[in-house]
């Protein structure tokens, strides 16, 4: 019996959203030859559930860089910490200042090698109780990856993991 999880729904139709949709950040050029994204196989070794997200930090206003050049605004609204390889990690949890969903931006060791140079994003589950989930077989690419005519955050510096993160999307090409 085939158990199809909820990450290779995920992966599913997202290969249908850039292969055949408007939406898909593909030029017509690339819809052509597109048959599907590159992942990494589905691990539990890189789930996180129920991270407790440490606000005693600086909760300013930074300034992140875009693939435009410029920048754009995000609050630095909270701190993750999690294990890998019994090495102990750490991610800042960011959002716009007007509002919205946590944006979680990183880069590991597998970038410019493995993944986009850039850093790849997540996005975390918010749990009532005020922690987080983090999945990050759920880890994808910004547009900017696949086109260059989309403008997108690059992820900072401070948010660099210093082991390799071998889950979701992986480099296209």
């Amino acid at each position: 019996m085939l158990i199809v999880s909820d990450v290779a729904d995920f992966r599913k139709e997202k290969n249908e959203l850039f292969g055949t949709t408007e939406e898909s950040p593909l030029t017509p050029e690339q819809k052509k030859e597109f048959k599907s994204l590159n992942y990494y196989p589905e691990t539990n070794k890189f789930v996180f559930k129920n991270l407790t997200i440490d606000k005693n930090i600086n909760q300013e206003i930074i300034s992140i860089k875009t693939s435009a050049g410029d920048t754009e605004p995000y609050k630095r609204i909270g701190r993750v910490e999690f294990e890998v390889e019994e090495v102990k990690q750490a991610l800042y949890l960011y959002r716009s200042p007007e509002g919205g969903s946590i944006f979680l931006p990183f880069k590991d060791k597998t970038n410019a090698v493995e993944t986009y140079h850039d850093g790849r994003y997540v996005e975390p589950e918010e749990n009532a109780d005020g922690s987080v989930n983090v999945d990050l077989n759920y880890a994808y690419n910004p547009y900017c990856a696949y086109n260059d005519n989309f403008r997108c955050p690059i992820t900072p510096e401070e948010n660099t993991l210093d082991v390799e993160i071998l889950a979701g999307e992986k480099r296209y090409h």
